[in-house]
């Protein structure tokens, strides 16, 4: 698939997404959610590489960028992050991910989580990696 090609399927021109009542399904729900911010808990940027797959077939690999979901608590003191991304195409196909990092891990007055997984099986392969999401709240005051 072209770059036209996919610019031509892509959700910017798709009707049923640039028309309601996609765009303002939420909009009420979500100003209910977020009137309170203190409550919310922090998120981290994730961003990364997949490692090479079909290494003599069709060497290549993908990258991604997604921010996690909110933290969860679990276990004495620590929380996890829910973790969903798609990768970039290479030769008309992705890879996809849902799951959660592991605990935190101190880096300063602040932390850091790590992810080690693989992707879903797309294009009949998968890739592994390893990611570490980006400090929370890095600007912030207050940890």
């Amino acid at each position: 698939m072209n770059y036209n090609q996919y610019r031509n399927n892509n959700s910017y021109n798709n009707p049923a997404y640039n028309n309601p009542p996609y765009n303002n399904q939420h909009k009420e729900d979500h100003s209910k959610h977020n009137e309170d911010h203190s409550k919310q808990k922090h998120v981290h940027e994730v961003q990364g590489s997949v490692q090479i797959a079909e290494p003599r077939e069709d060497p290549h690999n993908h990258r991604f960028c997604t921010v996690s979901g909110e933290a969860i608590p679990c276990g004495n003191n620590d929380h996890v992050h829910e973790v969903v991304f798609r990768t970039d195409f290479y030769e008309g196909h992705f890879h996809e991910f849902c799951g959660r990092t592991g605990g935190a891990i101190p880096v300063g007055d602040r932390h850091v989580h790590f992810l080690e997984s693989a992707t879903t099986v797309d294009d009949g392969h998968k890739h592994k990696f390893r990611v570490a999401t980006l400090i929370e709240d890095p600007i912030g005051d207050e940890c």
